[in-house]
């Protein structure tokens, strides 16, 4: 256990130990006055003089009595559940920052070998290039290795800066009109040439068109792509199908990986969410793809939704509304 986290544990603690003392300290102070209560009153009772009010008198007593027990519960409670329902709030926001920067130094770890991993082999290839006189064959698979870690190095900065400036609010969707059979084409065909190892397959129906941003509709699409690339095995296929349903021009990016369970379904569209540990995880990633594609999606009055593959692996359906 690290001592961070042995600091964390140890505020809990305490935090947990006074709301129980402050709960604790409630409950001994209305059984207190409540025994209080009691005892006036039936002072008060034995002290009235025994004639034809008594009757009426001790009867004004019991009825105080009864008026200050159900005061001193209604405030007791009042505040009980105020008390409570300020630790909830407090534990709920100090778990949420605590999630929140376990999920960040998560990230820090993952962009870090992100970035130095297609640094570091693109400096390789090139150094290889220049002190060793290869064959033509041997150059070009060398220089196709470096443009593909370039290509993931631009891609993955598009990725930490957009992301950066959705949060802010600094970046402003242009509403045009796009063809997006062509864009979703486009997209396929880079990730044929970025990924001649794997299988594509595509199946596009044409001359649909949506309203949006282009840069924006290319990057939840490829963030997709990259997505399916990432966890499903070299030799199955992926999917891109798109076609008109109604009103809406629907996306499907298919692949047959492990899948997703249900219960995550939702959970790794939040920013910087993975399944696992940043030690264990095998698949290259930030948290951020998916994020993206999802706000994405919602600045295009769209949405994105994950269905079980029958075959393995998992269909993500990404619905635009489409131009008539």
């Amino acid at each position: 256990m690290t001592e961070q986290r042995r600091k964390i544990r140890r505020a809990f603690i305490i935090y947990w130990s006074l709301l129980v003392y402050i709960v604790a300290s409630q409950i001994w102070w209305f059984i207190a006055l409540e025994l209080q209560n009691d005892q006036m009153s039936v002072h008060k009772i034995q002290y009235l003089p025994k004639n034809e009010l008594y009757e009426q008198k001790a009867a004004q007593i019991i009825k105080a009595k009864n008026l200050k027990t159900a005061q001193y519960a209604g405030e007791g409670i009042t505040f009980l559940l105020l008390i409570l329902a300020g630790a909830v709030f407090v534990f709920r926001a100090v778990r949420r920052e605590l999630r929140r920067g376990t999920e960040q130094e998560n990230f820090m770890m993952a962009i870090t070998h992100e970035l130095k991993t297609p640094i570091a082999v693109s400096k390789l290839n090139l150094e290889t290039l220049q002190k060793w006189k290869l064959d033509e064959k041997q150059q070009k698979r060398l220089l196709d290795n470096t443009l593909e870690e370039t290509n993931r190095l631009d891609a993955l900065c598009s990725n930490i800066l957009l992301s950066s400036q959705i949060d802010a609010d600094g970046y402003r969707v242009t509403n045009e009109e796009q063809p997006f059979s062509v864009l979703i084409e486009n997209c396929a065909d880079n990730f044929r040439a970025r990924c001649p190892q794997r299988t594509f397959k595509s199946d596009i129906t044409p001359d649909i068109f949506v309203v949006g941003d282009a840069f924006l509709l290319e990057i939840a699409v490829n963030n997709l792509l990259e997505n399916a690339i990432k966890y499903s095995p070299k030799e199955k296929p992926v999917e891109i199908l798109l076609h008109k349903d109604g009103d809406y021009a629907v996306v499907k990016i298919i692949d047959e990986g492990t899948g997703i369970q249900e219960a995550e379904k939702k959970k790794v569209f939040q920013k910087f969410y993975r399944t696992g540990s940043e030690a264990t995880r095998r698949a290259k990633g930030t948290g951020l793809g998916l994020y993206l594609v999802s706000n994405i999606s919602k600045r295009h009055g769209g949405k994105i939704i994950i269905q079980d593959n029958p075959k393995g692996g998992s269909i993500f359906v990404l619905s635009l509304k489409a131009e008539p």
